[in-house]
């Protein structure tokens, strides 16, 4: 779980660094919640919730280099 703080501290391209290995990492727990391997189904929420709050950041880092 990553913490607003952290990805705070990171640069935009950081955060979109971020977001991709979250993404990957979302799809292979999908996978295994598939194939039935997944024993914590728990991460599957977690790990959403983690690329929201690194979208979220990302996209207010953005708006803030905009102006």
């Amino acid at each position: 779980m990553s913490k607003a703080s952290d990805l705070r501290a990171k640069d935009v391209a950081g955060l979109e660094k971020e977001v991709t290995d979250l993404l990957k990492a979302h799809f292979g727990l999908r996978m295994q919640k598939g194939t039935q391997q997944l024993s914590n189904t728990a991460t599957l929420g977690q790990t959403r919730r983690d690329i929201a709050r690194a979208k979220t950041i990302l996209a207010e880092k953005k708006k803030g280099a905009a102006k």
